[in-house]
C-alpha cells in the first residue's frame, strides 16, 4: 500500500459520505501491476445499517462496458473475431432490416445506428438473453451506420455478448469468470451473481439531492436508449431477477478491487498475469472518433470499447488514458503513461456537473499524492 495515496483517499471519500453527498463507496488503485489503495466509506444498506467494506458489492451500470470490450479483444487475439468484419458474419440473424453492414467496429464505437431499445421493453425483458438479442436483431437503424456516433447504452452490450456466444459457444459471463476473473484471482465481478452472492450487493439509490438538469423531451434520442420504462436506474438494479442476468453493457456488480485489478492487467502484469499483449491494447485504446454523441450531445473520445481521456474526464486529460464509466458514478480506467489502474463503485446515482463529479474528485487526490498531472 502507498500510505500517502492511501490517506489522501480515504480523506475525500470520508468528507464526502459526511456531507451526505455519498451514501457508501469504495476506492482501489494499483500502481505497477500492485495495489497501493483500497479504501471504503459510508453505509451499504441504509434499511440495515451495514457498513461499506471491502468485500461490499455494487451494480457498476456501464462500467460493466469496459470489461466487455476486454473480452472482445480477448477474442480477437485469439483469432476468432475481426474489427472490420459484419457482426451477420458471426450472429446471422443481425442482418436483418438493413443491418447486413453493420461492423464489430461500429459496434465497438457506437456507430452502429441501433442505440434504441426495443419499443415496449420492460425491465423484466432485460433479464431474458434469447428474447432480447432476438428484439435487437429485429431493430432497423436510425441512422446510416458507421456516419454518427450516439452512445449504444444497453444494445452494445448484448450485440457484442451475442458475438462473442456465438464465436466461443460458452455465454460471456462464464467466459469474463473463466478468462478474465480466474487467470487473475478476481471473486468479485459478476455477469449475474448467484444467489448466495445477495447479502453482499448494496442498493443502489436515487440522489436524494439531484442537481438542476434541464427537462428531457420523452422522445429524445437518450430516452429511446434509456427508455423511461426501465428508470429510475436505481429501482431496477435492485430487482432480484436484473441482479442475476448477464446484462453486458450495465449489469454487472462488482468491487472496486476487482474494477481496478482488471485494468491493471491491461496495461502490465499482475501477479504474472496479462489480459491482452501490448500490440492488441494499442489497437484496442486507439481513437476512433470525437465526434459530438448523438444520445448524449457532448463530444467524447472512443476507442474500440474503451472511452478515452479528455479535458474534462476522470481518467485525466491524456487521450492515452483508457476505461469506461457508469451511471451515478462508478469508473474503471487505465492510465498506462503513469502505470496507474482504478476503480471506484458506490451505491447512491448521482448526477453531477461536468468535471465536478465523487470520481473526478478523488481521481484528481489520488493523482496529486502519486506526482501525476492532470494534462498531458
Amino acid at each position: 500500500m502507498n500510505s500517502k495515496a492511501q490517506t489522501a483517499v480515504q480523506a475525500v471519500i470520508d468528507r464526502l459520505v459526511a456531507e451526505d453527498q455519498e451514501r457508501g463507496l469504495q476506492v482501489a488503485a494499483y500502481l505497477d501491476g500492485e495495489l497501493i489503495v483500497d479504501a471504503w466509506s459510508g453505509v451499504a444498506d441504509p434499511a440495515t445499517g451495514r457498513s461499506v467494506d471491502g468485500d461490499t458489492l455494487f451494480v457498476v451500470f456501464s462500467t460493466t462496458k469496459g470489461i466487455t470490450a476486454t473480452v472482445i479483444h480477448q477474442l480477437a487475439e485469439r483469432g476468432l473475431l475481426d474489427y472490420d468484419n459484419p457482426v451477420a458474419q458471426y450472429w446471422p440473424e443481425f442482418a436483418a432490416n438493413g443491418k447486413g453492414g453493420i461492423t464489430l467496429r461500429h459496434a465497438l464505437t457506437h456507430t452502429a445506428g441501433i442505440p434504441q431499445m426495443p419499443n415496449g421493453m420492460q425491465p423484466a425483458d432485460m433479464c431474458d438473453w434469447d428474447g432480447i438479442c432476438g428484439s435487437i436483431a429485429a431493430l432497423t437503424p436510425i441512422w446510416e451506420p458507421g456516419t454518427r456516433t450516439g452512445y449504444h447504452a444497453l444494445t452494445y452490450g448484448w450485440i457484442l455478448g451475442e458475438v462473442a456466444q456465438q464465436v466461443d459457444a460458452r455465454p460471456i459471463a462464464q467466459i469474463v469468470r473463466e478468462d478474465i476473473c480466474t487467470p487473475l484471482g478476481i471473486t468479485d465481478l459478476y455477469f449475474g451473481i448467484p444467489d448466495d452472492v445477495e447479502p453482499r450487493v448494496a442498493p443502489m439509490e436515487v440522489d436524494p439531492h439531484p442537481a438542476p438538469m434541464p427537462e428531457i423531451p420523452a422522445d429524445a434520442l437518450v430516452n429511446r436508449a434509456i427508455p423511461l420504462s426501465i428508470q429510475p436506474l436505481a429501482d431496477v438494479a435492485n430487482r432480484p431477477d436484473y441482479r442475476r442476468a448477464s446484462i453486458p453493457a450495465g449489469g454487472g456488480i462488482m468491487n472496486a478491487r476487482a474494477i481496478a485489478r482488471h485494468y491493471a492487467a491491461l496495461i502490465g502484469d499482475v501477479d504474472g498475469v496479462r489480459l491482452l499483449p501490448n500490440e492488441r491494447v494499442r489497437q484496442a485504446t486507439t481513437l476512433q472518433t470525437e465526434q459530438t454523441d448523438a444520445v448524449l450531445g457532448l463530444p467524447a473520445r472512443k476507442a474500440l470499447g474503451y472511452w478515452l481521456g479528455g479535458p474534462i474526464s476522470a481518467m485525466s486529460e491524456r487521450i492515452t488514458a483508457f476505461g469506461h464509466t457508469g451511471a451515478g458514478g462508478s469508473i474503471g480506467f487505465a492510465d498506462p503513461e503513469y502505470r496507474l489502474a482504478f476503480g471506484l463503485a458506490k451505491n447512491r446515482m448521482v448526477t453531477s456537473a461536468p468535471g465536478e463529479s465523487t470520481v473526478n474528485r478523488v481521481a484528481s487526490a489520488l493523482r496529486a499524492a502519486l506526482g501525476i498531472p492532470e494534462g498531458a
